[in-house]
């Protein structure tokens, strides 16, 4: 089995999918655990000093302007995560809560956070025990953290709430004893320390942006395919165009469909300057596709770059500086990056959609499929008596519209919480839960226009293809076949969505272009 080993600082996005999808064995470092004792002591001596310290020795929020007695600073931290647990709705995935456990833990091994090390080490067996606390998924306004979320992690910690193991929902006291463990009683600052962060929208954001990665090679393969289907220009991929404008992305999503289509003889080339019958040149959704798609891969490179950062940040307040002696309010817990960098990843991946369901719409019009029957009906049927793929067209444009409507920033809005005191919070987790519906959706669209371009091809009779684009088509095909009548294309795109979700097109993808 996998083994990942967390010490607050070298965290990656393969070590937390490693983790959260497939239950990788997560290790603590020694170095880690010294730095977060080293912490705690440092907070325990100021306490000892009496040092004013938020969270510690006050209330919270709009309530720290109340001082708390020494006798009640550990009955202070338990309150503070029991009356914090209020989200609703649907729990969270097993692989959601996986990673959000994981990202704690994590950031608490940073050694700034003045917690004990028993805390991060009960968290790690009740992951390696596959025991998840249940944590519903709406309630986080992404400022302080996500502080309601993170407090239904902290219950089971405490031998309350209740969690799921293998399929099975128990009481929090039970997972513990699943897991070898013994309810926790908080110390000061240790509540505060476990809900004061960002790692709900984190979890998300990671997971995402792993599938969206593959989104974007399967809407490669869908590209290339259709180009075909279409009899296509592959010129307006040209090594050289895409020199003159040199954005990474543009240039390796160029690339990417030089090696699928390579070898083939179902797209053209001016070449020499010689023009086939026909327009020449294809429409924007084919010609620039490149710096379409290429912006999104740089878009997507942004939101991943912030999530490392963020996953192995100190992102709980206030923050203990053991060599100097010092515990410092701030705002690290504020969501505010990962809430900008999930909205601009739920554009980007809309903008695939977007743009793949313009291929759709070209490839069924005979005014522009050069050549193809209406709608690609079936080489058994008769258009008009029958209508071929028309109608899945309309599934797309739904999932388009839906995902437009959804592309509004959540980190445009705001909403002060505790009194005003908190008065600008970043509503990342509402962006993450966006890009989540988004992908969803676009998953379908590329679906939808790998069926399409897979029934142009045949009616084509599948001669030439690419090297790559070959390996594509005979990949739907085993699972999916040929329309000669129509047909329900319901169980089709279905089987075809499955191929995506689970990443078979884009391996295919990698395979072939060595990406």
């Amino acid at each position: 089995m996998r083994q990942v080993t967390i010490d607050g600082s070298h965290l990656t996005l393969d070590q937390v999918l490693q983790v959260a999808r497939e239950n990788a064995q997560t290790l603590i470092s020694e170095a880690a655990i010294a730095r977060t004792r080293n912490g705690r002591k440092a907070l325990e001596k100021l306490i000892e000093e009496k040092k004013v310290i938020y969270g510690v020795n006050t209330g919270f929020g709009a309530l720290s302007n109340f001082g708390i007695p020494p006798e009640d600073l550990e009955q202070l931290q338990t309150n503070l995560i029991r009356s914090h647990a209020t989200s609703v709705g649907q729990p969270h995935s097993p692989e959601v809560v996986r990673a959000m456990m994981l990202l704690r833990a994590n950031t608490l091994l940073k050694g700034n956070s003045g917690i004990r090390p028993e805390i991060v080490s009960t968290i790690v067996k009740l992951l390696n025990k596959q025991v998840h606390p249940y944590i519903p998924e709406k309630g986080s306004v992404g400022a302080s953290g996500d502080l309601s979320p993170l407090s239904h992690m902290a219950l089971v910690l405490l031998g309350e709430g209740s969690a799921e193991s293998h399929g099975r929902w128990i009481t929090g006291k039970r997972a513990l004893e699943v897991s070898g463990s013994i309810p926790l009683k908080l110390e000061a600052k240790e509540g505060l320390a476990l809900n004061n962060g960002t790692q709900q929208m984190v979890a998300m954001g990671c997971l995402c942006l792993h599938d969206a990665y593959q989104l974007l090679a399967t809407m490669e393969a869908a590209l290339a395919l259709s180009l075909e289907a279409l009899k296509g220009w592959v010129d307006a991929f040209d090594e050289r165009i895409h020199k003159l404008r040199p954005h990474p992305g543009q240039q390796i999503v160029a690339e990417q469909i030089r090696g699928l289509v390579m070898g083939s003889k179902m797209v053209r080339s001016t070449g020499g300057g010689v023009l086939s019958n026909g327009r020449p040149q294809d429409p924007y959704s084919f010609r620039c596709a490149p710096q379409v798609m290429g912006a999104s891969k740089d878009a997507l490179d942004f939101a991943g770059r912030i999530l490392e950062v963020e996953m192995n940040s100190a992102t709980d307040n206030p923050l203990v500086f053991p060599e100097d002696g010092i515990c410092i309010s701030g705002g690290n817990f504020h969501g505010q990056p990962v809430a900008m960098s999930l909205d601009i990843m739920a554009l980007a991946i809309s903008y695939l959609a977007n743009m793949s369901e313009r291929r759709i719409s070209a490839l069924l019009d005979s005014s522009l499929n050069n050549g193809l029957p209406p709608f690609l009906v079936g080489g058994q049927s008769k258009p008009g008596l029958s209508s071929g793929l028309m109608a899945v067209q309309y599934t797309a444009t739904s999932l388009v519209a839906e995902s437009k409507l959804l592309t509004h920033p959540a980190s445009s809005d705001s909403i002060p919480t505790s009194s005003n005191f908190e008065d600008f919070v970043s509503m990342g987790p509402g962006a993450g839960h966006k890009a989540k519906a988004i992908l969803e959706n676009s998953q379908y669209v590329a679906s939808i226009e790998l069926l399409v371009a897979a029934q142009g091809v045949d009616l084509r009779r599948a001669k030439g293809l690419g090297v790559g684009t070959r390996r594509i088509f005979q990949t739907i095909r085993r699972k999916v076949p040929s329309l000669t009548e129509d047909r329900s294309s319901h169980d089709d795109i279905e089987k075809i969505r499955m191929m995506v979700r689970d990443g078979e097109i884009a391996k295919i993808v990698s395979q072939v272009t060595g990406s």
